[in-house]
C-alpha cells in the first residue's frame, strides 16, 4: 500500500485551516470562503504550522486572490494571512539554517561546525 506524501497531509491541515474549521468540525479562526476576518492575520494559526504547511496555507491564499469576484476587506485580510504564512515559512527555514551543520571532507578528523553565513 502506497504510503500518503507529506505534502498531501500538509494540504489537507492547511485546508482544514483556511476552512475555518478544526479536525472535529468546530470553528476556528480560519477564513469562511472569501469572507477573511478583517482582524484575523493569520499569525496565531501560521505559529503551529511546519515549513511545508505554511508554504501550502500561503499558495492557497495566494490562489484565494487570484479570484476576480473577491471583494476588498477579503483580499486584505487574505493577504494578512499570506504574509503571515509566508513568515513563518521564513522562520522555519531561518531556524533550520543555524542547525545545520558544515563538515569539511577533506578534514575527516575535525568535528562538524555549525553554519555560519
Amino acid at each position: 500500500m502506497a504510503k500518503p506524501s507529506p505534502r498531501a497531509g500538509a494540504s489537507a491541515k492547511a485546508k482544514v485551516q483556511l476552512s475555518g474549521l478544526d479536525a472535529d468540525g468546530a470553528r476556528t479562526g480560519g477564513t469562511q470562503g472569501h469572507g477573511a476576518n478583517e482582524e484575523d492575520d493569520g499569525s496565531g494559526v501560521a505559529q503551529g504550522l511546519s515549513f511545508r504547511e505554511a508554504q501550502t496555507a500561503l499558495e492557497l491564499c495566494l490562489a484565494q486572490l487570484q479570484d476576480q469576484d473577491l471583494d476588498v476587506e477579503a483580499m486584505a485580510g487574505l493577504y494578512r494571512r499570506a504574509l503571515a504564512y509566508a513568515e513563518r515559512c521564513e522562520a522555519v527555514l531561518a531556524r533550520v539554517e543555524q542547525q545545520v551543520m558544515q563538515w569539511d571532507p577533506g578534514q575527516p578528523d575535525l568535528a562538524p561546525t555549525p553554519y555560519t553565513p
